[in-house]
């Protein structure tokens, strides 16, 4: 996927360069479409076989609820989440959960996930979010970032849907 965004930049730099109204802009048009399609093909690929593995490997799963608008405005991030396709993503686990029976489970989105230690429940308010590991000062463990919200993500949504043994 990186390599055709790359080429998907080179793409529409040469069909910028070329004359407006030429053959041989209407050919690049038609490469960069084409190179889109293939895009679109690779995303929904992805997004399909990551969406069937974790549906069928597990009974639930639960998802933080993002403000994807706001997050893209973060310049450094911008073009991942939107290359992402999270909206997408979500459908598609959405209905495949329902087709085996599973359940998806969602929790609000200012919920301290990876700021509070899924072992003491310590809240960390200085963590920003280029602290990628952490230890906490209450019981001293040490937390990769994401692996520590995960862990909270479940919890919080086990604790809403009133699902504490699963």
């Amino acid at each position: 996927m990186k390599n055709s965004l790359k080429r998907l930049k080179v793409l529409q730099k040469r069909v910028s360069r070329k004359q407006k109204g030429s053959k041989n802009r209407a050919k690049a048009k038609r490469r960069l479409a084409v190179l889109h399609d293939k895009i679109t093909n690779q995303r929904n690929d992805f997004q399909n076989k990551l969406s069937f593995r974790l549906v069928s490997e597990n009974q639930a799963v639960a998802l933080e609820t993002l403000n994807v608008k706001g997050m893209v405005k973060n310049h450094h991030l911008a073009q991942a989440i939107s290359d992402s396709a999270w909206s997408s993503f979500v459908i598609k686990l959405e209905y495949k959960a329902q087709w085996f029976g599973k359940t998806v489970l969602r929790i609000g989105q200012f919920e301290p996930s990876s700021k509070l230690c899924s072992v003491c429940g310590y809240h960390n308010k200085e963590l920003q979010l280029k602290d990628r590991e952490w230890i906490c000062p209450d019981c001293k463990t040490k937390h990769d970032r994401d692996i520590n919200a995960a862990i909270n993500i479940k919890k919080f949504a086990l604790i809403d849907q009133n699902l504490i043994g699963l």
